[in-house]
């Protein structure tokens, strides 16, 4: 049996800002997926972790640890974040051998509860690594969604187009009518 479909407006980020996207505003109102273990399935499903993953409470303590680590690292500062972050990595390791198809990482963790927890601090590095200044944070004001921007000219502003960009645009053309 699957989990319930996900009900977040913005999913298919690179691991971390998936999981910074756990949180969500809908009709003015914080969300949260990851209240209980049963948010924690459909993150899982959603993700594509659900099949080396069991979800439990130990599971979810550390999901939002890392959650909020990351939040704090891309909302706040590299200074602030990097702690928080580290906490969630010390919890696991690289271990890279070579294959017959050349090299490969496998992900090792000292206790499977931080599984999750640690691909997405571990893809959040990768993320810096590869594309710091893509990282992105919706440009509405009442949005809380992150996003990679993979524009060819790099100046995506909004989570979506068809809504955060286009409430932006209404608001701009009201303020324009109402003034005229």
């Amino acid at each position: 049996m699957s989990a319930p479909r996900d009900p977040r407006p913005l999913t298919g980020e690179p691991l971390a800002l998936d999981l910074l996207n756990t949180r969500w505003m809908s009709e003015g109102t914080l969300q949260d997926l990851l209240t209980d273990v049963d948010g924690l399935a459909v993150w899982l499903d959603s993700a594509g972790l659900d099949g080396g993953h069991t979800p439990d409470g130990a599971m979810l303590r550390h999901v939002r640890q890392a959650r909020e680590a990351l939040r704090t690292a891309v909302d706040g500062s590299l200074e602030e974040g990097a702690p928080l972050v580290d906490a969630v990595l010390e919890h696991g390791r690289v271990r890279i051998t070579l294959s017959p198809r050349g090299p490969v990482e496998h992900p090792e963790v000292s206790d499977p509860a931080w599984g999750p927890a640690w691909l997405a601090a571990r893809d959040y590095l990768e993320l810096l690594a590869a594309a710091p200044d893509r990282i992105r944070s919706c440009a509405h004001e009442s949005c809380v969604l992150h996003f990679l921007d993979t524009s060819r000219n790099g100046t995506r502003r909004w989570c979506s187009m068809a809504t955060c960009g286009n409430r932006a645009k209404a608001s701009r053309h009201y303020a324009r009518v109402k003034d005229a």
